[in-house]
């Protein structure tokens, strides 16, 4: 999965004299996360929702009608702004996106592609990404397995366990980190599977019986509860 893909594309990007009054407006209107801070074409910085709101608290803190008209009329991005934000390239894979964020404790990225800012990853399309691979919005059903030491053939006997007990399977994600590794070299993970079934009960049992112990095991019409309804009033 590319970044390009699941970027929020053509960003709004604003100068680096912008007020901060003029940027907060912009964010709240548009519901964004973050502007890039744009001067003659190259990424300056980065002004984030949480910048602002930090910077509005204090001003409002202050009850100073002085500190409040700075604020409106004289502050600018650039003073504000983070600088030398760090970025990801459109080509670069959502795995590499979620490991750079976590890595430097950042929700927002501003994507490049020939040094021109083509798009923003944040928090928010990470979610989209997560609801999407666990099926938020289908009525699947699920389980996840206690930590396996994956070896050979192993993720292919849980999938035919999963189809055998009546199972259409739609996803497997084993979970955790490469370096957990067992005394065998094998990495062990807990595996999540999503699946339409009759019955969930009676796959997480065909698990349990070959070896398998199950943490947990949602039904679908548990999920489908929560779907959205539509505008007739279904689900």
């Amino acid at each position: 999965m590319m970044v390009r893909n699941w970027m929020q594309a053509n960003p709004t990007i604003i100068p680096s004299d912008t007020l901060v009054s003029e940027a907060k407006r912009i964010i709240s209107e548009n519901n964004l996360h973050a502007l890039p801070v744009v001067d003659n074409g190259k990424l300056r910085g980065l002004v984030t929702r949480a910048n602002l709101l930090r910077m509005g608290s204090f001003v409002l803190r202050t009850q100073s009608a002085d500190e409040f008209s700075y604020f409106v009329t004289r502050l600018k991005v650039r003073d504000i702004m983070v600088r030398n934000p760090a970025t990801v390239h459109a080509d670069d894979t959502m795995e590499h996106c979620l490991q750079k964020g976590q890595e430097l404790g950042v929700a927002q990225l501003p994507v490049m592609e020939k040094e021109q800012v083509v798009g923003v990853i944040s928090a928010n399309e990470i979610f989209q990404l997560a609801a999407h691979c666990l099926g938020a919005w289908e009525r699947r059903s699920g389980v996840t397995l206690a930590p396996v030491k994956l070896g050979p053939g192993v993720l292919g006997r849980i999938v035919d366990i999963v189809e055998a007990a009546g199972a259409v399977l739609q996803a497997v994600y084993p979970i955790g980190r490469q370096d957990d590794q067992t005394e065998w070299g094998y990495p062990e993970k807990k595996v999540i599977l999503r699946f339409h079934a009759g019955n969930a009960q009676d796959v997480a049992a065909a698990l349990e019986a070959a070896g398998f112990p199950v943490i947990e095991s949602t039904e679908a019409r548990h999920l489908e509860a929560r779907l959205p309804a539509t505008k007739d009033g279904g689900h």
